[in-house]
């Protein structure tokens, strides 16, 4: 099976989708912020409208636009630190409405379901190398800023008494979450990114570990839950993935919750909180 290109290709990128989400939905996971993703998917279909209609790339005004509300968020979160939600909310409605409204008015002949579904199994060698750029540009992102990031995740306020430069680190995180989901919307669709970033994360955590090793399992649970057996089972037959992700996903987490409970009697039927579950190393 691993002779013909298009399964070569589907591999490679799920190795590397499923490094670079969970390493990122880490601090946005800790950061009480993995709603973005959802956020910026839709505001990537605003993206994606405007190229169509402009007859640009996708992807490239995908990632315009994506950056542009990313930037957003973050000027907008700073200024209204307590409806940080709030906040999304708004950006999610705004995305969605010029996204329908440029679909909608007839000006557009091309056909957006790709980009809701995605393909994996159609990936191009060029979508393999922006994966992989943007692969190597957040490792190399995360581990130039680590402990600046793993202090903005859980005390943002000592972080800037601290020294930390905590407006341009965000700022740079909010444009590594752009391009990821900018990249990853023809491959994995806007409808699965969100769980893409939050999910391994989650089922991670409850393993109750130290940062690193839960970051670590959440890769690895990454790639088995969204990437490994739905391409083994979808390639047969050249369906799209989404059904297998969302389900295999949700299996993982809920047997994550389970052994956690096992494990902890006295916390059963409780999801492990984040401040629980990355003890000091």
């Amino acid at each position: 099976m691993l002779e013909y290109a298009f399964m070569q290709n589907a591999l490679l990128v799920s190795v590397l989708i499923s490094l670079m989400c969970p390493m990122i939905g880490m601090f946005l996971v800790l950061c009480r912020y993995s709603m973005i993703g959802d956020t910026l998917a839709h505001a990537s279909l605003a993206g994606v409208a405007v190229g169509l209609l402009v007859k640009v790339n996708p992807i490239i005004s995908a990632f315009a636009v994506t950056s542009v509300f990313a930037v957003l968020i973050e000027v907008l979160r700073q200024r209204f630190r307590r409806y940080a939600e709030l906040i999304l909310v708004i950006i999610l409605s705004l995305s969605v409405g010029i996204a329908i409204t440029i679909i909608s008015s007839g000006m557009v002949h091309t056909n957006v379901e790709a980009f809701l579904f995605g393909s994996i199994l159609t990936v191009t060698p060029d979508d393999v190398l922006a994966v992989a750029v943007l692969c190597v540009v957040s490792l190399a992102a995360v581990y130039l800023l680590y402990p600046q990031l793993v202090m903005l995740a859980f005390d943002e306020d000592g972080a800037k008494i601290a020294g930390v430069k905590t407006r341009l680190i965000n700022y740079i995180f909010a444009l590594l979450v752009a391009a990821m989901v900018a990249v990853s919307i023809r491959v994995v669709g806007i409808l699965v990114i969100s769980s893409l970033i939050a999910l391994p994360v989650a089922a991670a955590l409850q393993l109750g570990k130290g940062f690193k090793v839960t970051m670590l399992a959440a890769m690895v649970l990454s790639f088995i839950a969204k990437w490994l057996i739905p391409v083994i089972f979808a390639s047969r037959e050249l369906r799209c993935v989404l059904p297998w992700w969302l389900a295999v996903c949700g299996v993982v987490f809920a047997g994550a919750v389970a052994i956690a409970a096992a494990w902890m009697p006295a916390r059963k039927a409780t999801l492990i909180s984040p401040n629980e579950a990355i003890r000091s190393e």
